[in-house]
């Protein structure tokens, strides 16, 4: 194994060992607190512009299958573990992660300590940083760091959505491979704006019988229109809401057709912008599949995915109009909104948790309800 260099841009750095491919990889750093699922958070597109942390010890080894995916590619910009499994285990293997990261170019960094990364993350927030197998000057690397571009203003979706306007198929399955029916809404025609969509959201669609057509994100509303949707869903993706003021101003307007319309993680954050909100940076994110969320209506208590660098102020929101829904209970911030005149409404956090609980699957049965 050759060595690899992990390198902040403040200066903090780990020396480790290299896996997958080798070169030189520039992204923010985030940890994601998730004890499986490492595929899944390999292939969302969510996590286009970050390497990203896993601070589960041990990742590998149940393999990787060419059914766990969530979308067409691997899309973190770099992967650091403290340890990378020598053998994996399961019936659905196909191969291994190592092999998985060479396939797609992604530089892989392990042997670090990646308990001292997320408490340095915690105190300090996420910042950007680099992966090297190439260079070991830990002050040319900072500098390399700190001209790197930051994600904040940078259109990330335009990187991730889908290059053209196609139909999805395919439902849920359960492990025999048999489709899994939630309902039959065969009438119903859903339109997904693709900022970045996770292929769950769409399985979830399909297994209520709807039609789902998935469009780029640079769709216009009169576009969207035409389709003659019961309703949208907009998606989550990566990166900066407020970078994208072409996919709110689209939102807009469907909202002025009265149109149903659903945002799940940055969906929702377009939501809250073309409702008049505005949008800032969290400290570190949330990345994770235990974070605690409160139903403000029924008071119960949901454990949830959660993948978002971004926030919606709630402050800035018209309580006159937009009710709130949804707050996470470890730093009480906002997660979920609904109109009280338009049929709207948005989660921060994902319901259809690939992998991860179950707890807000009720979420597409609500919109599914509201078409």
């Amino acid at each position: 194994m050759s060595k690899a260099f992990l390198v902040l841009e403040d200066g903090f750095y780990l020396e480790g060992e290299h896996f997958g491919a080798e070169g030189e990889t520039f992204g923010e750093i985030v940890f994601n607190t998730s004890l499986t699922g490492y595929q899944e958070v390999l292939t969302d597109p969510s996590y286009k512009g970050q390497i990203v942390t896993m601070t589960n010890p041990l990742i590998g080894n149940y393999g990787i299958n060419s059914q766990d995916v969530e979308s067409e590619r691997v899309w973190v910009e770099g992967f650091v573990i403290r340890e990378k499994a020598r053998v994996f285990s399961s019936w659905r293997a196909e191969k291994g992660l190592e092999e998985y990261l060479q396939e797609y170019g992604v530089i892989g960094i392990e042997r670090v300590d990646t308990r001292a990364l997320t408490k340095h993350i915690r105190l300090q927030g996420a910042m950007k940083g680099c992966i090297s197998t190439v260079d070991g000057d830990i002050k040319r690397l900072v500098k390399k760091v700190k001209d790197f571009p930051s994600i904040v203003g940078i259109d990330l979706v335009k990187e991730v959505t889908c290059k053209k306007y196609y139909e999805w198929e395919e439902p849920l399955r359960d492990e025999q491979g048999n489709p899994i029916i939630l309902g039959d809404m065969s009438n119903a025609k859903v339109v997904v704006i693709d900022c970045g969509v996770k292929y769950n959201i769409l399985r979830i669609l399909k297994s209520f019988s709807c039609q789902v057509i998935v469009v780029p994100a640079s769709y216009s509303a009169e576009e969207i229109l035409s389709l003659n949707p019961s309703g949208v869903l907009i998606s989550n993706g990566p990166g900066d809401p407020s970078a994208v003021p072409y996919i709110v101003e689209t939102v807009k307007k469907l909202i002025a057709d009265n149109i149903p319309l659903f945002g799940i993680c940055f969906g929702h954050q377009i939501l809250g912008q073309a409702l008049g909100g505005t949008t800032f940076k969290l400290k570190f994110g949330h990345h994770g599949g235990n974070h605690p969320v409160m139903d403000l209506k029924t008071r119960k208590v949901e454990i949830t995915t959660q993948n978002h660098g971004f926030c919606v102020d709630m402050e800035s929101l018209s309580q006159e109009a937009v009710e709130l829904t949804h707050i996470n209970l470890n730093d009480r911030t906002l997660e979920g909104i609904k109109h009280k005149k338009h049929p709207l409404f948005s989660i921060q956090y994902h319901p259809e948790a690939g992998p991860g609980p179950h707890d807000s699957r009720y979420l597409f049965q609500r919109f599914i309800n509201m078409i």
